[in-house]
């Protein structure tokens, strides 16, 4: 028997029941196995412990069926089921899963009336009024669904940052510790946490004579597919993934410019290259040079350096994280400054935005706070989805309350045990066309905060979308205002709001904006975070998470912070649970 996890059991149990669902077949099957799956996520031991005694059907929701599909993916690996739709589902009609706006239900519909099964078909349909004339479609969903295609493939060779994180964590992990790497490091736009990314790029310090095995192992490795070139100096490969990874190995006394030549940005290096020259010096990929009276690099003239923060001192600047290498103000700032106080992810005291079973999270409200505990934060602010969200599981008057005495007893329960740890009861509330929020006064009044967030008319009219945000922001119980451009990263694009003016209104009345920790959103952008300081606006590192592991992405939130030049005094969730308490029943 194969060692699996509960995580990995509810996954496949999850295609499967997507699977059905593009292939037509009855939505009871489907909705058994997507309750199997929550079923299996849930269980506080192993799913192996049932697996071996095979007594799985003693779990509530498991029948025999899905119990024996179990088994046998625990014995083989593979899932009969799973195989046969695979085989029977298009592979074609998968791949429109990406498409914002497209469930299964709607694929299964189209590919059946209109027999198409390609994304060029699907393009096509769309224009000429195929998929509008169809029941439960119309023009606007024609529409929509063409803009998030135009959408996908204008960033079909990016990908999200925790993708292109995972492939270089997986690469640099393999090769750091190979005899005659002396130094490794990421390099290109990840280095510099941009929200998206293209290629990845790995750099290594290490003498010639030990490049040739390095390279052999890059390209070597599992996860490589392909390989697209390899030279002396540098190597491109394929990840299954679909990604393309390079891997440059320069000399030790080089490193530190190379590194800094290939984290770039362009914009950050051209104005390097000037400073330099107005210093009587060469900068390059290869060091930092004398230049000849004639204006050129004297290569004989080598300036001593043992790292990039002595590159930038050469040139009178402090060392510049590479976050903020974007030409933004860094040069202004580090000038006069040898450091920029900006936010570490050690500073986060407690997890903002986070949904549970009530919802749809994945896990129970004590297996999230357990989490939230396991990883050293002082608090949990629980924020299931609102009524409106239905689609979501969102929360009805009787659910709230029933959560609010679960929580309760939850921080008896800790406090009697001597933890130093709170849940707060939050909400992620629907903010209506009109701008109100998801309750009457008498609930909103119970919760500890609310996170007011836009789900849906994403399309409104700029105009129309700042006076809703606007309605919300004044409501006193909306303290604040989640992933505010509704932005799906290389999906779909978010409203057309106003930012510079939504942040001033939400500056001007005390209400935080999130920067939503999620990859998949990255909202607020961090090109905002200088008018975000300029107006006082306070924000959260929001993870969004709807399982455990989604409380970690909170890291990539810090990542866009510090790019946005936040400081902890900035962030909500730096503070301590009495003090964000105070903040939220005041402001201060």
């Amino acid at each position: 028997m194969q060692t699996i996890t509960n995580d990995a059991v509810a996954e496949k149990l999850e295609e499967i029941a997507t699977l059905m669902r593009l292939a037509g077949m009855n939505d009871f099957k489907a909705i058994a196995f997507d309750r199997a799956a929550r079923t299996i996520e849930a269980l506080d031991v192993p799913v192996t412990d049932y697996i071996e005694e095979k007594n799985l059907t003693d779990i509530k929701g498991i029948g025999k069926s899905i119990a024996e599909d179990i088994y046998a993916f625990a014995e083989t690996g593979r899932i009969p089921v799973l195989d046969d739709l695979h085989e029977k589902v298009p592979e074609g009609l998968i791949k429109w899963l990406s498409i914002s706006g497209l469930g299964p239900k709607k694929i299964y519909k189209i590919h059946k009336e209109l027999d198409i099964t390609e994304l060029e078909e699907l393009k096509e349909k769309c224009k000429n009024g195929s998929v509008a004339g169809l029941p439960g479609m119309g023009k606007k969903s024609a529409e929509k669904i063409l803009k998030s295609i135009d959408w996908m493939e204008q960033f079909s060779e990016r990908c999200r940052l925790d993708e292109a994180t995972e492939i270089a964590e997986r690469l640099i992990e393999e090769l750091k510790d190979l005899d005659g790497v002396q130094e490794i490091s990421i390099a290109g736009s990840l280095r510099r946490q941009s929200e998206t990314i293209g290629d990845v790029d790995i750099l290594i310090a290490a003498d010639e004579s030990d490049a040739s095995p390095i390279f052999d192992t890059f390209t070597g490795h599992e996860s490589v597919v392909e390989v697209l070139g390899r030279g002396d100096t540098k190597s491109s490969v394929r990840t299954a993934e679909g990604r393309q990874v390079d891997l440059r190995i320069v000399k030790p006394e080089q490193y530190p410019a190379a590194l800094m030549y290939f984290t770039g940005s362009k914009e950050h290096n051209v104005v390097m290259r000037q400073r330099a020259r107005e210093r009587g010096m060469t900068l390059n990929e290869y060091g930092i040079f004398k230049m000849t009276d004639d204006g050129n690099t004297d290569f004989d003239k080598p300036v001593s350096y043992e790292s990039e923060a002595d590159i930038y001192n050469k040139l009178e600047l402090g060392f510049v994280p590479p976050e903020l290498r974007e030409d933004r103000g860094e040069f202004k700032w580090f000038e006069d400054n040898e450091e920029a106080p900006l936010l570490e992810e050690s500073d986060i005291r407690g997890v903002l935005h986070a949904h549970s079973m009530y919802s749809d999270g994945r896990k129970t409200i004590r297996e999230m706070a357990e989490a939230c505990m396991e990883r050293g934060y002082e608090y949990l602010g629980l924020t299931d989805h609102s009524k409106t969200a239905a689609y979501a599981g969102g929360l009805s008057v009787e659910a709230v309350q029933k959560q609010w005495e679960e929580i309760d007893a939850l921080n008896n329960e800790f406090e009697k045990e001597g933890k130093n740890f709170r849940i707060f009861k939050g909400i992620e509330s629907d903010i209506l066309p009109d701008g109100s929020l998801d309750y009457p006064e008498e609930i909103l009044e119970g919760f500890d905060f609310v996170i007011g967030s836009v789900h849906a008319s994403l399309e409104m009219e700029p105009e129309k979308m700042l006076e809703r945000y606007r309605r919300a922001i004044e409501n006193p119980h909306c303290r604040i205002i989640g992933h505010p451009t509704g932005r799906l990263l290389l999906r779909r694009d978010g409203s057309k709001v106003d930012l510079n003016k939504l942040i001033e209104i939400a500056a001007e009345n005390n209400t935080a904006i999130e920067i939503n920790a999620s990859p998949w959103r990255l909202d607020l952008d961090w090109r905002f975070g200088q008018k975000a300081a300029k107006t006082g606006l306070m924000s959260a590192i929001c993870p969004d998470a709807h399982s455990i592991e989604g409380i970690d992405d909170i890291r990539y939130g810090v990542s866009i912070a510090r790019k946005g030049w936040y400081t902890a005094d900035r962030i909500l969730n730096t503070k301590s649970a009495d003090d964000l308490m105070k903040w939220f029943k005041n402001g201060n």
